[in-house]
């Protein structure tokens, strides 16, 4: 029970953070492109399209991002015991690599980018949502003797 009251709260905020940053990301990606093309996006239609993405995102690719770092962190912490200097480093590491091992896995498997906003810098943006989420983690798991 202890595992669970010490892991489970930071995950949730980790995890919840992590996608609503990805989620973000993938919609500014998504209108920075149709403004490229000439498309006039109005403010209101920037924070409209953000929520429907997020909320459209949330129980797709929400659930996958959850069950990557669910294993990311998973692994970044059991490590974290022997390297006990380079915890954070390694939640930082496990997000970055769990989103670019859901992401290319996700490209080759179904030939699609079923996130569009995980084109060009959008794909790097993803990346620094991942690397947020594991920092979070890490720090809000952190004991006192860690």
């Amino acid at each position: 029970m202890q595992f669970l009251t010490r892991y489970l709260p930071p995950f949730l905020v980790s995890w919840l953070l992590t996608f609503t940053l990805a989620s973000l990301f993938h919609s500014q990606y998504v209108v920075n492109q149709l403004v490229k093309v000439g498309v006039v996006v109005g403010i209101n239609d920037r924070l409209s399209l953000t929520f429907e993405d997020w909320l459209g995102l949330l129980p797709t690719y929400g659930v996958i991002i959850a069950i990557a770092c669910l294993i990311a962190f998973l692994v970044a912490s059991l490590l974290a015991k022997k390297l006990t200097h380079y915890r954070i480093s390694l939640h930082v590491l496990a997000g970055v690599v769990a989103f670019t091992l859901v992401l290319l896995a996700i490209e080759s498997l179904m030939n699609i980018h079923i996130i569009a906003g995980a084109r060009g810098w959008g794909f790097y943006a993803q990346l620094i949502a991942g690397a947020t989420g594991g920092y979070v983690f890490a720090r809000l798991s952190q004991t006192a003797k860690d």
